[in-house]
């Protein structure tokens, strides 16, 4: 690929320059033998480190004070290199929440000395890599904590509070000391490239900086991040919750925008109508349509059961990606929405420490020539993939039929006939329907296959298509991929999300008096289950027409809709039964229509394309044997 092409040459640089390095110290035989690094070492004093804050120039001036806006980025920094005349890379992390609700699993925020500058940080980013000889800059998103400016919750303003710092990086932004007034400063210390780190909102501006195509941003690594805002707030209009993104502006935002920003927020609340049609505000929070604008590579992580930041989110991001010809890296968790460095600790420090030397110091390690995928099979049991999804993994249509009683249908290969009904039920949701998948009951329609005979491994996106009749103006759809047999997987529901915080501490860097690498051990938190509801999609029959705009329903009137289902890596064993579920409402998950209807699904009109491993030959030799 021409990325691979760019880094190489960057990496005979790097190589060639610790070489002449070398020799100006050795024998010329001793310099000729001296090998690349391939990993950085802690050889810089974290204690004496340079911290610093400086306030870069948006260009922009969205809380309309008459003045651009200027955001804070605070920066921890080895010394010893600017002293040698060397540069470093930079690690960034831009985020709304360094003073509302804090970062990683103890919330923690930044804290400042007496002189303003930045003495405590978040996370361990600053303790691990700032010894190894890169810098670390936190920066507040416009609106947020020290920053100037008006929160737009993943819009211009949001994006151009990180893109300003790398353009600032490398030259082509201005800072100052202070948010008013202050001396202009450069960024002279580093050699401009830049990796981009974050989770959920955080990894979401990675995805959005990257979509600018911005130089100097050479690596990504979004954690359980937003890549379309639309689909936070909506799934073909549906809706997720009852509150838009006003909301979340409100409970990220300093005490200045909250003054000054009353027509942003106007803005964000007339934008994104809660009827879940398609804006130009979604249009603008759209990154999946930039993906060709990518420069980056991207080390993305997910949690295939997170339910705050859905798995469709990575799944589509990761596809446009490829289409473009990315370099890419995934993790892929049985977790919610939990950071790996709470769910997998020593090794995503060890794979991280990897990537950014890789990616940001050009140490010819072996990481890009490793398998693409690591995913979690069982709770703390991992494989790999060479390429994900797998290059056999097939796009497989299975048809759901009626069976001997009501609401419990077949899945298989042939085409169905007849109808299914069910009634929109507001107080269930999926884990009710797989609970009685077996047995008839009226807010469901649940389809199975035999018990399989062997494995069968679904990798990637899954699509349902139904064909249904409402009996009222409105209706929403939900549908959902059930395992149905016993395991043992991550409690993902659980309040924190399949890990359990415990009271003991282990280290990852340096530490400070008022800034710690020591932080909460966590173990996996398990439960035995009869069901694993593994992949879900929704949508609002409205939208049948189009993704963007929903209509009145025809009482009476039948329509056809594709649901898009999340993205998964998920392994039905040998005596487990592969099933699908189509209702209504699903609980908790996304918002009930004005009405309850009724519906009826027309079956020959209705199927399920799944990313099956060995395709239609994998199913029909895994569904040959065995009763129903």
């Amino acid at each position: 690929m021409q990325k691979r092409t760019r880094f190489t040459i960057y990496r005979t640089y790097a190589t060639a320059s610790v070489a002449a390095l070398l020799a100006a110290f050795l024998t010329p035989a001793a310099a000729q033998a001296a090998p690349a690094p391939t990993e950085s070492q802690p050889v810089y004093s974290y204690a004496h480190a340079v911290r610093e804050s400086v306030w870069v120039d948006t260009g922009l001036d969205a809380d309309r004070d008459g003045r651009n806006d200027r955001v804070a980025a605070d920066i921890v920094r080895p010394r010893e290199p600017a002293r040698q005349g060397r540069k470093v890379p930079v690690v960034m992390d831009a985020s709304p929440y360094y003073s509302c609700c804090g970062r990683g699993n103890e919330d923690q925020k930044k804290t400042y000395d007496t002189r303003g500058r930045v003495s405590g940080m978040p996370l361990f980013y600053d303790n691990y890599f700032v010894p190894r000889g890169y810098a670390f800059v936190g920066v507040d998103l416009a609106g947020t904590n020290r920053s100037d400016g008006c929160v737009d919750v993943g819009g211009r303003s949001d994006i151009r509070s990180a893109k300003a710092v790398i353009d600032w990086l490398n030259g082509r932004a201005r800072a100052y000391t202070s948010r008013r007034g202050g001396t202009a400063v450069k960024a002279n210390w580093t050699n401009g490239r830049t990796g981009m780190i974050g989770k959920s909102w955080d990894g979401t501006i990675a995805n959005g900086v990257a979509a600018t195509g911005v130089k100097g941003l050479k690596t990504i690594v979004p954690i359980s991040a937003i890549s379309s805002w639309y689909d936070y707030y909506f799934a073909k209009g549906a809706p997720f919750s009852e509150f838009g993104p006003d909301w979340l502006s409100f409970a990220v935002q300093s005490d200045d925008a909250s003054r000054h920003c009353a027509a942003m927020e106007r803005k964000l609340i007339d934008g994104a109508p809660r009827s879940g049609d398609w804006t130009p505000l979604w249009t603008q929070r759209d990154y999946v349509k930039d993906a060709a604008k990518v420069r980056a590579s991207v080390f993305l992580v997910h949690g295939t059961q997170d339910l705050n930041v859905r798995a469709k989110h990575f799944g589509q991001w990761w596809a446009a990606l490829a289409k473009s010809g990315v370099e890419r890296k995934i993790w892929l968790s049985q977790t919610g929405h939990v950071d790996p460095f709470d769910f997998r600790r020593a090794d995503w420090v060890h794979t991280l420490h990897r990537w950014f030397d890789h990616e940001l110091l050009g140490h010819d390690n072996g990481i890009d020539r490793e398998p693409m995928a690591d995913i979690e099979r069982h709770p703390d049991q991992w494989v790999t993939s060479n390429v994900w999804p797998p290059s056999d993994a097939h796009t497989t249509t299975l048809y759901p039929a009626a069976g001997n009683r009501p609401g419990v249908g077949a899945l298989g290969l042939s085409k169905g006939t007849g109808t299914e009904r069910f009634t929109d039920n507001r107080a269930r949701g999926e884990t009710d329907w797989a609970a009685r998948i077996g047995s008839t009951t009226p807010e469901k329609a649940g389809f199975l296959t035999k018990p399989l005979t062997s494995d069968l491994r679904l990798s990637g996106s899954s699509k349902v298509t139904v064909t249904a009749t409402p009996t009222t103006s409105t209706a929403h759809l939900s549908a959902v991929l059930v395992d149905l047999g016993p395991a043992t997987i991550r409690d993902y529901a659980h309040k924190a999300e399949g890990i359990t915080t415990l009271t003991n501490r282990t280290c990852w860097g340096s530490s400070t008096k008022r800034d710690s690498a020591c932080f909460k051990a966590t173990r996996v938190k398990k439960k035995s289950v009869d069901y694993t509801v593994f992949s879900r999609g929704w949508a609002d029959l409205g939208n049948h027409a189009s993704d963007r705009k929903g209509v009145r329903l025809i009482p009476g009137k039948a329509y056809t809709i594709t649901l898009d289902l999340a993205a998964t890596d998920h392994v039905v064993p040998k005596g487990h039964r592969l099933a699908l579920i189509v209702a209504g409402t699903d609980k908790n998950l996304i918002e009930p229509p004005s009405t309850t209807p009724t519906l009826t699904l027309d079956l020959a009109r209705s199927s399920v394309r799944v990313p099956l491993l060995g395709g239609a030959a994998a199913f029909a030799r895994a569904t040959s044997g065995g009763t129903n």
